[in-house]
């Protein structure tokens, strides 16, 4: 387990932390509604709300690789024969058998085999530990360690904080106990989807006033994250394939190559059930589960 005041001492900078960033930009869904360890926001019926949180730093945990998040990528839509839901095995740089499928039903040039495409597209979630410093729906989150899955939106707040635009604007390590920021985290309903353009950070301070005794116990009670990264999380490429090919209504048929994408634009066009609204980056996952259920 890492030390206290190896944290206090060698904590990320901010060049650090972006260059994790900039590695993971390329070719990772965790978090159930019924894992405890999990908080998200509550919104009123208008679809709005708002809450306080303090993203925190790597966990205290041996076998962690330093960074205060992870990546994960999932998918979730539905075919002929029933619901896909799965992890997508690109979150460990491995072949996905949904994005090949994807990426010949894109390449095939045709606008309706991509717009089946993007219906199928892998949903990016990030996962982090977080401090609830105020929940005003529901008080007794206040002072918790949970751990928090957001989309890109947020992320790109994240990354925004430590990387300003403007030269007048100091860069800011989120993920810092002394010199970090709370997140004030504004939700609205825009055209029926959580829309989070109105979230910013406050100005830095030190959390729970720069009590170090207090701040290395908080350190020491976040979760693990390696766990959303691990193998077994992800089925394998050949069982995907099969699950796919059910629901695609493909068992049985020979597989299609570029050359058939005209039939696969055909075949969904007239036979694929697909959800109404688009999948956002941001949306539960549960939402699909839901559904399938």
């Amino acid at each position: 387990m890492s030390s206290f005041a190896n944290l206090k001492r060698n904590r990320s900078d901010i060049k650090t932390l972006t260059k994790a960033i900039e590695a993971t930009s390329q070719p990772a869904e965790a978090g159930s509604k019924d894992d405890t360890r999990f908080w998200q926001p509550e919104v009123d019926k208008a679809g709005n709300g708002m809450a306080v949180i303090r993203f925190l730093p790597a966990p205290a945990i041996d076998g962690e690789d330093g960074l205060p998040w992870v990546r994960t990528f999932s998918h979730g839509f539905q075919g002929p024969g029933g619901w896909f839901i799965d992890n997508c095995l690109t979150t460990l740089n491995e072949k996905c058998p949904v994005c090949e499928h994807n990426n010949t039903l894109w390449n095939s040039g045709i606008e309706a085999n991509k717009d089946i495409a993007r219906k199928q597209k892998r949903k990016l979630s990030y996962v982090a530990n977080i401090l609830v410093v105020s929940d005003p729906t529901n008080p007794s989150n206040e002072g918790q360690i949970r751990l928090f899955k957001f989309g890109k939106k947020i992320f790109d707040k994240i990354t925004e904080a430590m990387n300003p635009e403007f030269a007048d604007e100091t860069p800011v390590n989120p993920f810092d106990l002394w010199e970090g920021a709370n997140f004030k985290l504004k939700i609205r309903n825009v055209e029926g989807y959580r829309n989070y353009d109105k979230s910013e950070f406050a100005t830095p301070s030190a959390l729970l006033d720069g009590d170090d005794e207090k701040l290395e116990a908080l350190w020491k009670k976040e979760y693990s994250l390696k766990e959303f990264t691990e193998k077994k999380q992800f089925k394998p490429y050949d069982q995907l394939k099969s699950r796919l090919d059910k629901v695609l209504g493909f068992e049985g048929v020979a597989p299609v190559s570029k050359a058939d994408t005209a039939v696969v634009s055909k075949f969904n066009d007239d036979d694929i059930s697909v959800i109404d609204k688009p999948v956002t980056e941001d949306e539960d996952l549960d939402y699909f589960k839901s559904l399938a259920q």
